[in-house]
């Protein structure tokens, strides 16, 4: 095991305690990058203002800079640091801080959930899409559409795609743009989460790579948290039959399953200027893999961290990341991922029939289901 493999092994945890009982931050010779595994190295590495998230060599991977899923890549603000992540950031975040729960769980709702494996795929990796666009102004035609595209899309953001994927990944991205153009110029203000960012946001190239880069953030990190909830119930029959007696206690499963499994792992941080972090030096162009999944469950930041508490009083968690690349998107992908495990267990009750594998990735943890 190597703390990438981790991401979709059947079980990581106990590799990663060890990799924190051997220090916060060690330096990894396989891989050729450092490995931060505690609490607080990891709070230190996101804090830390040398600590990048993409190197400044190479803002764009090399292979897709030359197309158009470069171009969107370059302007998203998760890929983004300084004024080119703040911008967009303080356009987006205020509209996504005060979505309505209510109507988020009303459009779930409206979307028909089928029973066995292939329902259960949609409602993790095309409804989370659906909702997002529907909160935007798209009809539920056309954020079939976009989901279907932004699947295409995120074949950009993994090293692991091939030379066919990246293309179809630069055609979505055209396509989606296209998308996006022609919702803006409705200026029919049907959406209100789309107009408040409409005029935060000046600059129309950017404010629509971002909002792209809204629907490929709900793909797979939404689908991943729906997922792993989904196992923490086959794994537990007794805690989804509470489920099922009490829908309310859906969203504090929700709560705990992102820090206790979560379905993004780990992140990239690339140093940009000599700096020291927890008495070690480290130079331009290191690299560090930053486990966020090791540490939800270092004992150092929640008390029992191995077990799933869904009272935990005191949960904390570094999933949705912390400081200025804090996700602003956590209040919706819980809400969507609860109102969604909700509407699985009415639709779909056959889930201790279903066989998983997770999908292929360096960083994240997303079941993939099938018939036994």
């Amino acid at each position: 095991m190597d703390p990438i493999i981790a991401a979709t092994h059947t079980d990581p945890y106990p590799y990663y305690a060890s990799l924190r009982a051997d220090g916060g931050l060690s330096f990894h010779q396989g891989l050729g990058l450092w490995v931060a595994s505690s609490a607080q190295t990891v709070a230190a590495v996101l804090a830390h203002p040398d600590c990048k998230v993409r190197p400044t060599h190479e803002p764009v991977p090399n292979a897709i800079a030359q197309g158009y899923a470069g171009k969107v890549f370059g302007q998203l603000m998760r890929m983004n640091d300084g004024e080119r992540q703040r911008c967009p950031r303080s356009a987006i975040q205020p509209g996504l801080e005060v979505i309505d729960t209510d109507e988020v769980g009303t459009l779930v709702r409206a979307r028909l959930i089928s029973p066995f494996a292939d329902g259960l795929h949609k409602a993790m990796f095309m409804g989370p899409v659906c909702v997002v666009a529907a909160l935007l102004g798209f009809t539920p035609a056309e954020g079939r559409t976009l989901s279907n595209l932004t699947a295409d899309f995120v074949a950009c953001l993994s090293p692991l795609s091939s030379p066919a994927q990246l293309d179809t990944a630069h055609a979505a991205a055209e396509q989606l743009n296209g998308y996006f153009k022609e919702r803006l110029s409705a200026q029919d203000h049907q959406s209100p989460l789309l107009e408040g960012i409409r005029q935060r946001m000046e600059d129309p190239d950017t404010l629509r790579a971002n909002l792209i880069g809204l629907l490929s953030q709900t793909y797979e990190a939404t689908a991943g948290l729906i997922g792993n909830a989904v196992l923490a119930l086959i794994r537990n029959p007794p805690l989804k039959a509470e489920m099922q007696r009490d829908p309310a206690r859906v969203k504090d499963l929700l709560a705990e399953v992102q820090r206790h499994d979560p379905s993004v792992q780990n992140t990239r941080r690339f140093v940009s200027a000599p700096c020291e972090i927890d008495g070690v030096s480290l130079k331009p162009r290191d690299v560090i893999l930053v486990l966020l999944a090791s540490a939800n469950r270092d004992p150092q930041l929640n008390d029992n961290p191995d077990a799933l508490i869904l009272d935990r009083p005191t949960r904390r968690s570094f999933t949705f990341g912390t400081g200025r690349h804090q996700c602003p998107g956590q209040t919706l992908a819980l809400s969507i991922g609860s109102a969604t495990l909700a509407e699985i267990l009415t639709h779909n009750g056959l889930l201790d029939q279903l066989a998983w594998d997770y999908r292929p990735s360096l960083n994240g943890r997303i079941p993939v289901f099938r018939e036994r």
